[in-house]
């Protein structure tokens, strides 16, 4: 696979000057009739001027407590080598976290991984509404605009989300290569973990090292509430934390997605419901507007 052209990817200092102008996410367009749209929730670690390093020396914001390694490199690499559109979120999880539901309470992090968040300490309501309002809700905007784009074709997406995790936790290594998250609706996760396990070489996870079913979480609003089918993949930070890294997986992965993707039922809409309890539907409209 050809490297991606980096050259246009926003930076931190891009972003920047001032609150009013950083942008909460980034867009990569794409074939509105691919059939599958990427997002990327933890892309970044970026923080708006305001919060400055929310009280943290900037090392800490470098380690998967700031965002998800590798993670924003195989998502660009995976929708250039696919012509498919992508979603990232520009600021860090711990200023907001855009994989939890509003009513989350680890929404705004205050202590993670052993770190205090000094800048999180204090946070109200109102902050936090603020911090919804900037950054949180956009991201989910634009997500909810791809599908209504994309769906507009006639061919709904399906949902791929690109997260990373720490290769040992609490002192004990973690043995898989990749781990795919999903909840009740199999037609994504089931054909990928048998893909990957069909190359010999993997220990995929399903559904570990964490649970795909969480209320409310991005894949909850955007796939289980609204029918779309989704999967939640976790790669292992330290195969990923170089280009080489990220390049290699997304041409693993560009090599098994096509031929997943094909199955007409990963384009219907159907609900499977979810083991947090019931579902209330929702409309793609009803995203956009959120």
């Amino acid at each position: 696979m050809r490297r991606p052209d980096l050259s246009d990817e926003p930076s931190p200092a891009d972003l920047d000057p001032a609150d009013d102008a950083f942008h909460p996410f980034e867009r990569i367009d794409g074939d509105a009739a691919a059939g599958l749209l990427l997002i990327c929730d933890h892309a970044s670690n970026a923080l708006p001027a305001r919060y400055g390093t929310l009280g943290l020396p900037p090392a800490e914001l470098e380690r998967h407590i700031g965002y998800d390694i590798g993670a924003a490199g195989v998502t660009r690499a995976l929708a250039s080598a696919l012509g498919c559109p992508a979603v990232l979120s520009h600021f860090s999880r711990l200023l907001i976290d855009p994989n939890r539901g509003e009513d989350d309470p680890t929404l705004v992090m205050r202590l993670s991984d052993g770190a205090i968040i000094p800048g999180n300490r204090h946070v109200d309501e109102a902050e936090t509404t603020y911090r919804l309002d900037r950054f949180h809700r956009p991201y989910h905007r634009a997500v909810a605009a791809e599908i209504a784009r994309m769906t507009a074709t006639g061919l709904a997406p399906a949902i791929f989300s690109v997260h990373s995790f720490t290769p040992v936790w609490r002192g004990s290594p973690r043995p898989w290569h990749i781990a795919l998250l999903w909840d009740l609706d199999p037609r994504f996760a089931r054909p990928l973990i048998e893909g990957l396990e069909a190359e010999g070489d993997l220990i995929v996870g399903d559904n570990e090292p964490y649970d795909g079913a969480l209320k409310n979480d991005c894949l909850y609003r955007h796939g289980t509430a609204t029918g779309l089918a989704h999967v939640l993949i976790e790669i292992r930070q330290d195969l990923i934390a170089d280009l080489d890294g990220q390049i290699a997986w997304a041409d693993r992965l560009a090599k098994l997605l096509p031929g997943i993707l094909a199955s007409a039922e990963l384009h219907e809409r159907r609900l499977f419901g979810s083991r947090t309890g019931p579902v209330t539907p929702l409309d793609i409209a009803e995203l956009t507007a959120a």
